[in-house]
């Protein structure tokens, strides 16, 4: 059986670039005929708001979401992320690394933008360093898969990323570990999301490959930016969504997303779903406008 996820981190209130990926999440999911879950992902809890998860529910729920099951919440799921670094550990394929951002603020960039890691801690640790991350050792192997919009992707973690860390020197999991050892333990099929999370997918597919987890299918829908160019988030202030009018908000990200329009005046949430549940066509999606450190698509 299908099965999808809306991932939301509990930093602030939903915005219309949340609105974008969970409608899209949801209506694939249920258009085939599938469960459709939903995990706050607070692993990084010094960014958590106090009360942002309950608020973003309650938002979901006004908007009409249904999701299947009870809420996953990451910080409650310390163990698994715990179990699978000591499995990455033991088959000696992490090692510990106490590099600080100013000894890698002199690092190359990729051609996605990022500093790749030069590898100063692979053979060698400074015992008296302080704090000690922990980084997973990547190689020249290129990581391909086809995302059902975008195509084929295609990415050298060596190159085009370096060692990336799956353990912070802060004490917490990063998000990389914790998003595939949360999509296999619920066994998620299909992973809807917005492109900007591109980039990461191969770092994720890698890490599913050294643990012995199922790579799900990937569709990356396109990202709603400000008028800056940014992508929509919490960091470039998004406006929360409105929670007096939900259904002028759900049918502007419908149109975001190129979907039909419907023929009449909808006039409720309840007859909203019922057209984009009838409607919902990917085929229809329009192209990503790439953001800085997306993949590049390679043939």
């Amino acid at each position: 059986m299908y099965r999808g996820r809306f991932a939301p981190s509990p930093t602030g209130p939903l915005h219309f670039g949340s609105l974008v990926a969970a409608l899209a999440s949801f209506v694939d999911a249920r258009r085939a005929g599938g469960q459709w879950l939903v995990r706050i992902e607070d692993v990084d809890e010094d960014r958590v708001q106090p009360g942002a998860a309950e608020d973003i529910l309650a938002t979901l729920a006004l908007y009409g979401f249904r999701w299947d099951g009870e809420v996953a919440v990451q910080s409650e799921r310390l163990p698994l992320y715990r179990s699978a670094l000591a499995r990455l550990r033991s088959a000696g394929v992490v090692f510990p690394c106490t590099c600080s951002r100013r000894d890698l603020a002199a690092a190359p960039l990729s051609r996605l933008g990022e500093r790749v890691y030069p590898g100063r801690c692979r053979t060698r640790v400074d015992e008296q360093a302080g704090a000690t991350a922990w980084r997973v050792r990547t190689d020249e192997r290129a990581i391909a898969f086809t995302d059902r919009l975008q195509g084929r992707q295609v990415q050298r973690l060596a190159t085009d990323v370096g060692d990336f860390v799956v353990y912070r020197a802060d004490g917490f999991f990063a998000y990389q570990l914790a998003v595939v050892v949360d999509d296999a333990d619920q066994g998620i099929t299909d992973v809807v999301r917005g492109a900007d999370l591109l980039a990461s997918t191969p770092r994720q597919i890698y890490l599913q490959g050294l643990l012995g987890l199922p790579t799900p299918a990937y569709l990356h829908v396109p990202a709603a930016l400000n008028a800056a160019g940014e992508k929509l988030s919490k960091q470039t202030r998004a406006p929360a969504l409105s929670r007096t009018e939900p259904l002028r908000e759900l049918l502007a990200a419908w149109r975001f997303l190129d979907q039909p329009a419907p023929r009449t005046s909808l006039g409720s949430i309840e007859r909203f779903w019922e057209h984009a549940l009838s409607h919902w066509d990917p085929r229809r999606l329009p192209p990503v406008q790439m953001l800085p450190g997306a993949l590049a698509a390679t043939a």
